[in-house]
């Protein structure tokens, strides 16, 4: 298996074990990239000379915290050395892409949009700067839906990404580009951000693991808002454990988010092996109804039967306000959408169109020229639910029915420790199948909304493989309970035999990889 297919905490052993460094493991990264991006298209922003560099400090601070760690005695541990401690380095010298909507000091930073083509950050987002500290190499910057709205990455100004299952279809979105590069081997590890399900979805319909962390658990500092109130960075990787371990570094409270919680980070790693015998997961009826592919609904219920036969029960629960989850979600989204996006005006930021004779003629062609028809089309249908008449008759109810769902949430965890249902209702669709289609496209986040809505932790993970395309199982937790999450997810991931999935592209051939799922 090449560097690039490895996941991180088997590169981070290879590395205290100095069988590898981390120049070799970006080196072989980048030459995936230059194997398969033409045909995936994952990234915005490719850094090869800054990553490069960013390794040779990692394998130094490698080298120079093993050497502290013997004492000196050893000299360093040297290829072919021994760890004197046990001790894993985190995600030192290990390569991450980045969302294209995270601020990256020195990095073009474009949101997926002309109207922040040039945009070059000045500083770092939060979870940046904790990257950076971390020693972790930063590869470049994926591909999304234009300012996060989009469930393809069909949206993004600049180009399309495949999914590198087949790639006559989408990867989902907004985060399609961070999940196919995953998936691809074009990065071990990413971030994404997850609105409505923007990390979930992708990973569902890229075969790799995807998580939606509490709202309030990472800071959103230098993130480029879509709607503020939802939005939350998380992780996505090729298993469950590199998931906790990324998450265990982008996590704690940040003094520059007012609403970063002040709340004491548990080891998500130590939680991985606790088992799920005596769990209660919960099955909602109504996220099993009518508009379920009968081939997602399969693998799902075999994934839960699969965890039933790791000792954990089922219960029936109930979600009698999960249908107005989604109308909720895009009256709330657009609504903050609106109010975030007025700021890019050509005035203040953003690009400015030439030639206007007055302001309101600059503003105008500015936003006409720099945003495309999915953003334009959500200002319009947010600013018309904020708007004087119809604020009661839409945002206030939305608000109502959001009030609702966190009941029916909190009346669901007094009977079961994790609630279960597809990710995505279908499989990953061909693309420019719903382009023209945005309400059918919107049916994607149909079981991710509620998460956001309510602020609870949810995670994507493969559950096997339906006419070769990967479906997700989704776990829904309680509020900063994430290591019942991380458990509960890798016995799936264990059951289901499919932290091996490897897509055709990553192989750089045109089939699945062998072994690729024991189901």
């Amino acid at each position: 298996m090449r560097l690039c297919e490895r996941t991180a905490h088997d590169l981070r052993g290879m590395l205290v074990r100095g069988e590898v460094t981390s120049r070799e493991i970006t080196e072989s990264v980048l030459d995936q990239i230059g194997k398969v991006e033409e045909k995936i298209g994952a990234y915005l922003t490719i850094t090869p000379e800054q990553a490069l560099a960013q390794a040779d400090a990692a394998d130094a601070r490698i080298r120079a915290e093993q050497g502290n760690r013997c004492g000196g005695q050893c000299g360093g541990v040297g290829r072919g050395g021994d760890d004197a401690t046990g001790q894993a380095p985190g995600i030192l010298g290990i390569p991450v892409a980045m969302k294209d909507n995270i601020c990256t000091r020195g990095i073009r930073t474009t949101c997926g949009s002309r109207m922040l083509e040039n945009f070059v950050p000045p500083y770092d987002a939060t979870v940046v700067k904790k990257l950076r500290d971390a020693g972790a190499v930063i590869i470049g910057k994926t591909n999304m839906d234009e300012f996060a709205m989009g469930s393809s990455t069909e949206n993004s100004a600049f180009h399309i990404t495949r999914n590198p299952w087949d790639c006559q279809r989408v990867p989902g979105g907004s985060s399609g580009g961070s999940a196919a590069a995953v998936a691809a081997g074009e990065a071990i590890m990413a971030l994404g951000t997850d609105t409505g399900g923007s990390v979930r979805e992708p990973a569902s319909f890229c075969g790799v693991v995807g998580v939606k962390p509490t709202y309030g658990r990472v800071s959103r500092y230098g993130v480029v808002a879509f709607g503020s109130s939802l939005d939350q960075v998380g992780p996505l990787a090729k298993d469950v454990e590199d998931a906790a371990l990324l998450l265990g570094v982008l996590a704690g409270l940040d003094g520059c988010d007012s609403t970063s919680v002040p709340k004491p980070v548990p080891n998500y790693a130590s939680a991985l092996d606790r088992g799920i015998k005596g769990l209660s997961i919960g099955v909602p009826t109504e996220l099993f109804g009518a508009g379920l592919d009968p081939r997602v609904r399969k693998l799902v219920e075999d994934g839960i039967s699969a965890m039933e036969g790791r000792g954990a029960r089922t219960v029936q629960v109930s979600m009698p306000h999960a249908e107005y989850a989604l109308a909720a979600y895009y009256i709330v989204a657009t609504a903050e959408a609106s109010s975030n996006l007025a700021r890019f005006d050509g005035v203040r930021y953003g690009h400015r169109a030439a030639g206007s004779e007055d302001i309101t003629s600059l503003m105008k062609r500015s936003r006409s020229e720099g945003f495309g028809a999915e953003v334009k089309r959500r200002i319009m249908l947010g600013t018309y639910a904020l708007s004087s008449g119809y604020y009661e008759a839409y945002y206030a109810k939305a608000m109502k029915a959001r009030t609702l769902l966190k009941r029916d949430l909190e009346a669901a965890f007094e009977i079961c420790d994790v609630l279960v249902s597809p990710t995505v209702p279908f499989l990953p669709f061909k693309i420019g199948e719903k382009f023209d289609d945005p309400l059918s496209m919107y049916l994607a986040d149909v079981y991710t909304t509620t998460a956001n809505l309510t602020g609870v932790p949810a995670i994507s993970v493969p559950c096997g493989l339906s006419d070769g395309l990967p479906v997700g199982i989704h776990l829904v937790g309680r509020l900063f309970d994430e290591e019942t999450l991380f458990s509960a997810a890798r016995a799936l991931e264990e059951a289901c035999g499919v932290a091996r999935m490897r897509p055709p592209a990553a192989c750089g051939c045109g089939d699945v990889e062998e072994g690729r799922n024991g189901r």
